[in-house]
């Protein structure tokens, strides 16, 4: 994963963990709602990026898992 693709969902997480912890400490309702409403940019603007990220693999379905490939020759 590239730099920029991690760095806008490592944001994106932190800003919505954030509202979590926000929520549950009893912070001022409209703190709480600005930054929701933040993180729902950051959230569209992540998506954006991973889907028009230009990313290249030789790897398909057949390949199953990059961490444990299978092996379809055998049967058990």
């Amino acid at each position: 994963m590239k730099d920029s693709i991690a760095f806008s969902v490592g944001l994106t997480t932190t800003v919505l963990i954030t509202v979590v912890l926000m929520s549950s400490l009893n912070f001022p309702f409209n703190w709480v709602f600005f930054v929701t409403l933040f993180g729902q940019a950051l959230l569209v603007w992540m998506v954006y990026k991973v889907l028009t990220d230009n990313y290249r693999t030789d790897k398909t379905f057949d390949d199953f898992y990059e961490d444990a490939p299978v092996d379809h020759r055998t049967n058990g």
